[in-house]
């Protein structure tokens, strides 16, 4: 079984959901919400320690056409940020596709839960291509 952690990156807020690959269910977390690069990473830093997960998701925002964008590029860093200073495998979640449901919210977007609901797209999309039909 391994423990995931997932990110909802944003310049002001850092959406944490957590899970594992036993019950493939996401949960909300938590909000990094410090003001400085560093405590971002001080916050990022327990979490790590706390959760030692053994592979971090990273959503990744797209325009609808799949082209990038500035924020695009910077959750991109963010993740090898999280793969060098913590050493854990890293993988970008397409997040065009949770956009939808987390718009549904009526902009009332709790970071956490979309975080969560990036690490379900993960978990759904994972399952998927590790069906087998019986």
């Amino acid at each position: 079984m391994e423990t995931i952690l997932a990110f909802d990156f944003g310049l002001k807020r850092i959406g944490v959901a957590v899970g594992n690959t036993m019950m493939k269910q996401a949960q909300p977390l938590q909000v990094i919400s410090a003001a400085t690069n560093d405590g971002k990473f001080a916050a990022l830093t327990s979490l790590i320690q706390e959760w030692k997960p053994n592979r971090c998701i990273v959503g990744l925002p797209l325009h609808p056409d799949g082209a990038e964008h500035e924020m695009t590029v910077r959750c991109r860093r963010f993740a090898n940020q999280l793969h060098g200073r913590f050493g854990v495998e890293t993988v970008l979640v397409d997040e065009r596709y949770s956009s939808a449901v987390i718009a549904q919210k009526r902009g009332e977007l709790i970071d956490a839960q979309a975080a969560a609901i990036i690490l379900q797209q993960y978990f759904d999309d994972t399952h998927e291509h590790n069906h087998t039909s019986s």
